[in-house]
């Protein structure tokens, strides 16, 4: 993170000045509020302190003793000494944290359907965490999938059995990357963009077998159990450049003529720009027009859905679960009790994250379904022996509060909606179940920015809303769990490497030495399927 590339980055993107910083009064005595302040702050002007150290974090209990007070260092004016064009970006510290308990009280709560309707990112406020990732995602106005991210197209298929490994093959991938990018430069005037975000997803890499390999699932399953009664009725969430459709629906018109005169298939889609790219790539030739009349691009969020479907449907989540907007969780390492993240936004636009011991509905009820979904039997971010959970208080400058545990309260609620909506439904979904370079804490998130045509990670998921993704490691054993409690059916966890071994033909994509990305490239992927 302490790197000439973070720190350019964050000089090129933020080169104004903003106004300086008024010193802070000693606080106030504390009501009896449960309150719990962790209280760093994420400068804006470094794109929300990125390059904040891992885990260096204080926390100040209100609620189980008196605090000593003390007065908080002030902070002089920055802008002595320094040129009118200079980036007041520095490395954030954990020493010494502001205090904003009294904007934390006063300032207004921000739901994530105020969120929705702004067009420029909040000041003055606080909100949930899972709120603050939910905008910084996919605020029509400013999120990252609704104004930043380009997904990559690699051109015509890779020719797997032509290459000689995996080593050509990711060559291969780097120069049609840099073909790619070279031609939105030239589409946009010549002028290099630093801070494009792109993307790619296994649709693109490895079409059309990855497509045919969910066609071909989707078919023998279909056969087996209501065809001829009912048609085939497909629901994609978030498909991307509408590529699986595509490569799906080519398949079954070639292969099962019967079946694709009774296929349907509906896309949900929550971001304008990318329903308009799907509905330009479904008539983009002669042969994709000819789907026209069988798909149906539905521009809406899968949590404002409100129309009910009786009938048997599949539903695809391909890598989508990754992008929901998880809670942050810390404990009380005595008690085992668990407080709340909330987000705080000041004046300035510097966040900082507060703890409280009122959980609200939502992640409430998380609690109760997973408890009663696994048993009790699931990862904690904190010793479950209360002997070492004893020790581990007594420790010199122990933390109060446990790493933070960040729990998918938005999966749940997408549950609820199949549950609702789907009762029909046989869900076939795709994501990762292990990330690398994720933020510290159980469950934590890959949050990461490209610049330059690098990928930058960074330590913390309060960053500058839309110019970072965030992604989430899904834990099947637990999503299986409260998939199960929540809509009643039977499911099936395998790796991905397994899933296309039973459903792709796995020797389109192998090279000449044997190896084949197609297995290898997401080994840290799994599939969930309703039997």
């Amino acid at each position: 993170m302490d790197s000439p590339v973070v720190a350019q980055l964050f000089r090129q993107l933020f080169r104004h000045r903003p106004r300086g910083c008024q010193g802070l009064r000693p606080p106030p005595p504390p009501s009896s509020s449960t309150l719990v302040a962790h209280a760093y702050s994420a400068r804006r002007a470094g794109i929300g302190g990125a390059a904040a150290p891992a885990g260096a974090h204080q926390h100040h209990s209100l609620s189980r003793r008196p605090p000593s007070y003390r007065s908080y260092a002030t902070r002089a004016s920055r802008d002595r000494g320094m040129k009118s064009n200079e980036s007041r970006w520095q490395q954030r510290t954990h020493i010494m944290p502001e205090d904003r308990r009294e904007e934390f009280a006063q300032y207004p709560y921000m739901s994530i359907q105020d969120l929705k309707r702004r067009t420029e990112r909040p000041r003055k406020v606080k909100m949930l965490l899972r709120d603050f990732i939910d905008d910084s995602l996919y605020n029509p106005s400013y999120g990252y999938f609704s104004k930043q991210a380009v997904i990559f197209s690699p051109g015509e298929p890779f020719d797997f059995n032509a290459m000689r490994d995996e080593i050509e093959f990711h060559s291969e991938l780097g120069r049609r990357y840099t073909e790619f990018e070279d031609a939105l430069d030239d589409a946009q005037g010549g002028a290099e963009n630093p801070t494009r975000q792109l993307w790619h997803t296994p649709t693109e890499l490895f079409r059309p077998f990855y497509g045919e390999a969910i066609a071909r699932y989707l078919v023998s399953n279909y056969r087996l159990t209501t065809y001829p009664y009912d048609d085939l009725l497909i629901y994609e969430m978030g498909a991307g450049r509408g590529t699986l459709m595509l490569n799906i629906l080519d398949y079954i018109r070639e292969v099962d003529p019967q079946v694709y005169a009774r296929t349907r298939y509906n896309i949900i889609e929550i971001s304008p720009s990318l329903a308009d790219l799907q509905s330009r790539h479904l008539l983009s030739t002669a042969e994709s027009r000819g789907h026209r009349e069988r798909v149906d691009i539905i521009n809406k969020s899968i949590f404002e859905w409100d129309r009910y479907e009786p009938s048997p449907c599949f539903f695809l989540a391909m890598e989508v679960f990754d992008n929901f907007a998880h809670d942050g969780i810390r404990y009380d390492v005595a008690t085992e009790e668990p407080l709340q993240g909330h987000v705080l936004i000041d004046g300035d636009g510097d966040f900082y994250e507060f703890y409280v011991h009122e959980l609200d509905p939502v992640a409430a009820r998380f609690f109760r379904v997973r408890h009663a979904a696994t048993g009790g039997q699931y990862p904690k971010p904190y010793p479950s022996n209360p002997v070492l959970r004893y020790l581990s208080t007594k420790m010199p400058f122990a933390a109060n509060l446990s790493d933070p545990e960040f729990i998918p309260t938005r999966l749940m609620q997408f549950f609820d909606v199949l549950e609702k909506f789907f009762p029909a439904h046989r869900l076939l979904t795709s994501d990762f179940d292990a990330l690398p370079q994720a933020v510290r804490g159980l469950n934590a998130p890959v949050v990461q920015t490209r610049y330059q045509r690098r990928m930058v990670p960074v330590t913390t998921p309060l960053v500058h809303q839309g110019y970072f993704d965030i992604l989430f490691p899904t834990d099947f054993r637990i999503t299986e769990a409260i998939y199960r409690a929540i809509t009643g059916k039977l499911t099936r966890v395998m790796s991905h490497g397994d899933f296309m071994r039973r459903w792709a033909y796995v020797e389109d994509t192998e090279t000449r030495s044997g190896e084949n990305p197609l297995l290898t490239h997401y080994r840290n992927a799994s599939v969930l399927v309703t039997v």
